[in-house]
């Protein structure tokens, strides 16, 4: 199955949220109409008008981490991970060709339907605002979605299908210049430190990414700085098993950051290109756990100053707003540099994401939505909008 028609699938809690929400935004004051051509400026031309970004509205955060500071001659352009993972991608880039959805029999490519469409006026936005909000979208980034929406369409009449258009280009938008590949770099080992709070996916989209990037030809290790909970370290050395990857795990309860400094010295003798760092649940509400965070960093730029050359923070979809707090918190620990989000498929409030990439502009390496290899991919903003609002993809 394509990654696009399972991610629709799991996404279901969020996309139906919103088709029943538009479905009754809709009716409410809607009218039945015969299909004619819509007279409204065309969305797919939605991303010509600049100054449709631009609003007289809260502006997002687009500060953006600063470059690392290794060398130019050893920093070449990231790589993408549909580049490198050719068996995953080919399946999500061929998918079997759609059949006409209700969009195009109502512009004449099928048998003619009876639509309802609804004037867009200021009760049908603030609709549409409350319902976005609903999916933990945030209130300024629901405001920006639907005041672009409604440029040059104020007052048109809609259907549910076009305003599900219109919703997913600017969300997709919003998301386009985050949606960024993991950066790989010619200097070795990269150190690759993945942060978050417990029960947030960290040790499986640890084991998911080694076993991609193994696949990719690439020579990794896996320190299992978790050392305070066995059963993350038996998790992942499952995967190392599985991906043929080396797996260093120390006592428990030892120490995680003189774990994280032999870890290095290991992968730099081994010849090592990549160097994955798991580390044990933090909640961002606890000093004492920052602060350990804060050590593991210290000790490794021991070994070497310009790392850890990446610092994912993976984040459990189902936290909803929370999620805000926890990149501002982990941030300014531990400089992070993008973001994984998981659980996409337990929670009906995907919204969140749009949110985060509005709020803070940190790049989104990766989704995950289940427990398979394959469940963890890299982010495309257009596929995420439309399963968000439950479109189907043309």
């Amino acid at each position: 199955m394509a990654f696009f028609q399972k991610l629709k699938t799991k996404l279901f809690k969020s996309s139906s949220r919103i088709d029943e929400g538009l479905e009754s935004i809709v009716e409410d004051g809607g009218a039945v109409e015969s299909p004619e051509t819509i007279d409204e400026v065309p969305v797919d031309d939605v991303m010509d008008r600049p100054e449709a970004a631009t609003r007289a509205l809260p502006e997002a955060v687009d500060d953006e981490p600063a470059p690392l500071p290794a060398d130019e001659a050893d920093t070449p352009e990231p790589v993408s991970l549909r580049e490198t993972m050719t068996p995953i991608v080919s399946d999500m880039e061929a998918p079997a060709p759609a059949k006409p959805g209700l969009m195009g029999r109502m512009l004449g490519r099928g048998t003619a339907q009876p639509v309802v469409r609804r004037a867009l006026d200021d009760e049908m936005l603030e609709q549409l605002e409350e319902l976005l909000i609903s999916t933990d979208m945030g209130v300024d980034t629901a405001l920006r979605v639907t005041a672009n929406m409604a440029e040059g369409r104020f007052g048109k009449r809609l259907s549910v299908e076009e305003i599900k258009r219109l919703m997913a280009t600017e969300i997709a938008r919003i998301m386009d210049p985050i949606a960024k590949p993991l950066p790989l770099y010619s200097k070795t080992p990269q150190v690759v430190l993945v942060v978050g709070v417990n029960g947030s996916g960290k040790t499986t989209t640890i084991g998911k990414l080694a076993s991609q990037f193994k696949a990719a030809g690439k020579h990794v290790v896996i320190a299992a700085g978790d050392t305070f909970r066995a059963a993350a370290v038996e998790q992942l050395q499952v995967w190392g098993d599985r991906a043929g990857v080396k797996v260093l795990t120390a006592a428990q309860g030892s120490d995680p950051a003189s774990l994280a400094f032999d870890a290095m010295g290991q992968a730099q003798r081994d010849g090592a290109d990549l160097l994955l760092i798991d580390t044990a649940g933090r909640l961002q509400n606890r000093g004492d756990l920052m602060e350990e965070l804060a050590k593991i960093v210290r000790v490794i730029r021991k070994k070497d100053e310009t790392a850890p050359h990446n610092t994912l923070l993976v984040l459990d979809a189902t936290t909803g707003q929370n999620a805000l707090n926890q990149v501002k918190v982990f941030q300014d620990i531990s400089d992070v540099s993008g973001l994984v989000m998981t659980k996409l498929d337990g929670t009906a409030k995907g919204g969140v994401l749009v949110a985060l990439a509005d709020k803070f502009g940190l790049p989104i390496h990766a989704i995950g939505v289940g427990e398979q290899i394959d469940d963890l991919q890299p982010f495309d903003p257009q596929e995420f909008a439309d399963a968000l609002v439950g479109l189907d993809q043309s």
